[in-house]
């Protein structure tokens, strides 16, 4: 991926800021889908081929797990449910345009407080970034891939 361009905003057409805005917000929805727990929501942000692709090391060089179309992203995203609440918070992303497809890397920061059945409560917390490949259908962006690389974790305990 080449250099983010960091020219003045000025200087940016209005198809393409609208085209980032609109990638942003779906990396947003992502996020906001995930601690809502809205599984179906989170996954109609996908087209019907998406492929995502799990590190749980971001510097290994093949995938945790790897899944093909949008149906096999429902477990996945169920997998949240395992936690009383998180927290995603999206950070610096880079996008690159190319017509009707863009390429991006997305910083996240994602909170997962468990607890116990003692109501003893832990937090882990993983940095993330996510490299991604959209591509524009029937006028809207859509996750084609999605690479989530955890490059940390940390967990401790939490207070209620």
């Amino acid at each position: 991926m080449s250099s983010p361009d960091v020219s003045s905003p000025d200087a940016v057409p209005p198809r393409e800021a609208a085209d980032r805005l609109a990638i942003r917000r779906l990396v947003d929805a992502y996020a906001h889908c995930a601690d809502r727990r809205d599984a179906e929501g989170q996954m109609a942000l996908f087209t019907e081929d998406t492929r995502f692709l799990v590190h749980m090391d971001a510097t290994a060089a093949e995938p945790t797990q790897e899944l093909r179309g949008r149906a096999a992203l429902a477990p996945v995203f169920d997998e949240l449910n395992r936690y009383r609440a998180t927290t995603h918070f999206n950070g610096q992303s880079t996008v690159t345009l190319d017509g009707d497809r863009a390429e991006g890397e997305t910083y996240c920061l994602a909170y997962h407080v468990s607890s116990d059945p003692d109501d003893k409560r832990t937090i882990m917390i993983a940095s993330i970034r996510y490299l991604d490949r959209f591509v524009r259908q029937d006028g809207d962006w859509l996750f084609a891939e999605r690479r989530l690389l955890v490059d940390w974790t940390e967990t401790r305990p939490c207070e209620p």
